[in-house]
Parts: structure tokens; sequence; C-alpha cells
């Protein structure tokens, strides 16, 4: 494909994509938590995918990146996480949070057109969990962030109103907490796409699991789990008992100054039992020794 029918191509699918978007033809949401790997289905495929077009925008007046082209796989930055399904949906391997936005799948005849089909879009929704500790251990108070990544075509809060978002932790036992426990401080910032959740960690609490759910209109659509790791655990060995060291030290220490005299004792008596026997005289010479 030339660089000019190319360009035209990508104005055609930018200008019909925002049309398209404005009238909301087709739109399906899709909820996943960062790490997971991802299925976004094109509704409005034919029967093979050389006609099929992916393109991808994050914020609502940003440019259009095409993932997909006529059924081949473009050379993004993402070009190895994606791939095309069978049924022409786009396959999104290991999700993170710069993969949340609009993507929409057109139907196209080849260059200038024309459409085939009404576009279909979806928008991606990323749910992901951040702790506001690197070192977790008993004793420290630890926040957990959770966020929902969604694209803006309104404000987040006007967003989870209209489409009953509803974000929150559940303890391991699928039981919803909430603010009326004196242990948990829950709360929404401004930004009504992310929830908190601050604790102080018990011992107790080494290997215990919180989860944040997304529903959307009453439905769990997607949750994350966070599991705690002590780092305490990695210093579980038995502790030194400083006071017992500095006794040691000291033994060892005049151990090592005592030898040369014990052992210069011992030739003494060795050599003055041996005089009483031969009668001989015999000088010795102790030499001091200095550190």
């Amino acid at each position: 494909m030339s660089d000019n029918n190319h360009l035209c191509l990508l104005g055609l699918i930018f200008l019909s994509s925002f049309l398209t978007g404005v009238s909301g033809v087709d739109e399906t949401h899709v909820f996943i938590s960062s790490g997971e790997d991802v299925r976004l289905p094109c509704n409005n495929a034919l029967h093979d995918c050389t006609s099929t077009i992916w393109i991808y925008n994050r914020f609502r007046y940003s440019a259009a990146v095409e993932l997909i082209t006529l059924g081949i796989k473009k050379d993004t930055e993402r070009h190895e996480r994606l791939s095309l399904g069978s049924d022409c949906s786009l396959n999104i391997r290991n999700i993170s949070t710069e993969d949340y936005g609009s993507y929409i799948c057109q139907q196209w005849t080849g260059v200038g057109g024309p459409r085939l089909r009404p576009d279909a879009r979806v928008y991606l929704h990323v749910l992901h969990v951040s702790s506001s500790q690197t070192e977790i251990s008993a004793g420290l108070s630890v926040t957990l962030f959770c966020q929902l990544y969604s694209y803006p075509r309104v404000s987040c809060g006007d967003w989870i109103r209209s489409e009953r978002i509803d974000l929150f932790w559940v303890n391991q036992a699928g039981v919803k907490l909430n603010i009326s426990d004196s242990r948990y401080q829950i709360s929404s910032s401004s930004d009504p796409c992310i929830i908190s959740l601050t604790t102080t960690l018990l011992n107790e609490d080494h290997n215990r699991e919180w989860r944040c759910e997304v529903t959307h209109r009453d439905q769990v659509k997607s949750s994350v789990t966070y599991t705690v790791k002590s780092s305490a655990e990695a210093d579980s060995t038995t502790p030194v008992n400083t006071h017992v060291t500095k006794e040691i030290l000291t033994i060892l220490k005049t151990a090592v100054f005592a030898a040369p005299t014990v052992i210069l004792l011992q030739i003494i008596c060795d050599r003055r039992a041996g005089r009483k026997d031969s009668q001989q005289p015999e000088e010795i010479e102790i030499n001091t020794i200095i550190e």
C-alpha cells in the first residue's frame, strides 16, 4: 500500500469513526484486570478478515492508531501482544493500564472504500491495584489504590452514574468491606474511578487477600486480588543476641592471646622435668609476644 493511499485510508477511518462514535452504533464494554489477556469482539465481521480494520485511540480527540489493516497486523509498539482471531476479534496479551481506550472494528473493501458495514466499537476498561508501601510488615499502615482506567467520553463521575458503575473492596470471604468497620478506612478521592483501602497490618494478615471488584449495572465484571506478603518473612531467622556475641568474641580474643603463654609454660615444665633427670642446668629464654 503506497504512502498516499495509506494516509487516505487513515483519514477516512478517523472521520468515519468520529461520526459513528457520535451515533453510538454497536457499542460494547469490556472490563479486564491488568496482567490478564483479553478478547475484543468484532460484531460486524464478515466471513473472513481481509476487509477488517482495527483502530485505537485512548482519548476522545486523540489521533487514531491503526492496529490491524485489512487483516494484516501493523508494526506498532504493541505488535508482539496483538493477534487477530479467526472471527476477526482482536486479542491482546498481558493487559496493562496503557491499553485502556476505544477500539473500533471496521469493514472496508479496500483503499478508498466503500465501507461495508457500520462500525463496531469496543470500550476497554482496565482495573488495576497498587500499594503505597514497597515493604510490607505487621504494624505498618498500608493503603491500597484500586483504579478503573476508562475511555473518557464524559467525566468519570458522570459516566459512573449514567452506566451504574460501582467500585468496592471485599475480603477473602467475599464480604464487602464498609466504613463501619473501624479497622478499615475506605474512601474515594476526587476521582470517583479510584477507591482506596487503608489499614494497619496485623501478624495474622500474612497471605491475607483483599479484592477490588467493579460492577456494571449490578453485575460483577472484573476483580483484582491483592495478597499480603509480609517482608518480615524474609527476616524470620533467629535474631542475633548482641550481648552473647560480645562475650564470645572476648573469650576467643583471650584464648588467642593466652595460647602462646600456655605453650611456653608447658615447655618450661617439660624442660625442668628433664633437668632434674639429667642434672644439666639449662637457661630458658621466654619472649614476650606483643600484639
